[in-house]
């Protein structure tokens, strides 16, 4: 057998061949799952996650042995390099996109993305603190370990891997910091599942029961959108290259740079660094003569494969702890730290707000930190402006929950 060498363990080429098998498998059969259609409503890419997941519950153990390294410490490590490539490209993509209009159109609703965003992260945080101390109540387990195992949940039911991450490391500094650390993995595994499901049939199903015009509610977002984004021409500029991939890159680069500076125990991750970078590059168009803006059809291939690749990554790591650690309330734990804060943001949004509906619910998915219901908002609402409501309520978000993760684990020690 052919092998590759690197450093203390070698990497067998029929190994590489079976993981890549696995990629495309997931592809495949995740996205004619998600061509299924019920009544209007399909998962789209999020059949990929649902596949991903099954995928990692009963396969999981088997890949493990196929690739013969350490267990699953070589899976583990490969989907994360497939889950963090996706990422960069879904969400420098979507920085890109929204770049040209979301300066603009922050300014002008500068208040309601920073309130939405705070009502929604609020929202699910009083709804992890009422289960905690409801299970506190119920279980009688130690309230530290039902902290961890909740706020995992937490971040799961947002689909929010820097509150993830944030809630790991807090755990990590304790006495059985790696005890709590395996619950806060536990609690985000499980939570996982419905945090994508749940926003991506919210965003489909709203429009549906409010007999929504799309026609009518695209042109009053792209109307609302060209009143904050005046551009002008620059005339002919210099392409680095046919598709844009330089650019690309190099927003990818500094958005990985900015993104791993630590404030504390605080970073922008390389979610945030990648969104703020590629907004900027995309609001600005170029630098001098030299075009930075990659061409639409590459943002929209990468939007996608970027998606598709980040669900797979996620999907089959979490299909392993899902399984293993599975209990019925910890997932109705997480349905509710989902559908509340939701809920709770769209009417806030409708009500008090005034938003428009596909400013409500591009915004919604920015203050879930919602990825996979971002790409499906986007073929739902039929254009590519909702991104802009979503990069504009994300940020607060994402600062948000990692404040509120970190402020439920000090309160239930």
């Amino acid at each position: 057998m052919e092998l590759i060498s690197a450093g203390s363990f070698s990497i067998g080429i029929k190994e590489i061949t079976f993981l890549m098998f696995t990629v495309f498998f997931i592809t495949t059969v995740g996205y004619l799952i998600g061509r299924i259609t019920v009544k209007g409503v399909s998962l789209g890419t999020a059949g990929v996650f649902i596949i991903a997941l099954l995928y990692g519950c009963f396969c999981y153990s088997n890949l493990g042995e196929n690739l013969m390294l350490e267990g699953t410490t070589y899976v583990k490590n490969a989907l994360k390099v497939i889950e963090n490539i996706g990422l960069i490209l879904f969400v420098t993509s979507v920085g890109f996109i929204a770049g040209p209009n979301f300066f603009g159109n922050f300014k002008k609703n500068f208040k309601s993305y920073v309130l939405l965003a705070l009502v929604v992260i609020i929202a699910g945080g009083l709804a992890c603190g009422g289960c905690i101390l409801i299970d506190k109540g119920v279980s009688g387990d130690p309230t530290e370990n039902i902290a961890a195992m909740l706020v995992g949940l937490l971040s799961g039911s947002l689909t929010s891997t820097p509150a993830f991450s944030a809630a790991k490391a807090t755990v990590a500094e304790r006495a059985n910091g790696a005890v709590l650390e395996d619950l806060v993995t536990v609690g985000h595994g499980i939570a996982y599942l419905f945090g994508v499901i749940g926003v991506v049939l919210f965003v489909q199903l709203v429009p549906k029961f409010m007999k929504a015009d799309m026609k009518k509610e695209r042109e009053q977002l792209i109307a609302a959108d060209s009143e904050g984004s005046k551009k002008k021409s620059k005339g002919k500029l210099i392409e680095m290259d046919e598709f844009g991939f330089m650019p690309f890159a190099l927003a990818s680069i500094l958005g990985i740079l900015i993104g791993s500076i630590k404030f504390g125990n605080f970073s922008l991750t390389t979610t945030g660094g990648c969104l703020l970078v590629s907004l900027v590059f995309g609001h600005f168009g170029s630098f001098g003569k030299v075009n930075i803006m990659p061409n639409e059809s590459t943002l929209k291939v990468f939007r996608e494969f970027g998606l598709m690749m980040f669900l797979i990554g996620a999907g089959v790591a979490g299909g392993a702890s899902f399984v293993q650690h599975f209990k019925a309330v910890y997932f109705v734990y997480g349905v509710i730290m989902t559908l509340v804060p939701m809920i709770i943001g769209f009417f806030f949004a409708k009500y008090v707000l005034k938003l428009s509906l596909l400013n409500n619910l591009g915004s919604i998915t920015g203050g879930m930190t919602s990825t996979p219901a971002l790409g499906t908002l986007i073929s739902t609402a039929g254009t590519e402006n909702v991104a802009s409501a979503y990069a504009a309520t994300y940020p607060v978000a994402l600062i948000a929950v990692v404040v509120v993760s970190q402020v439920l684990l000090m309160i239930f020690k």
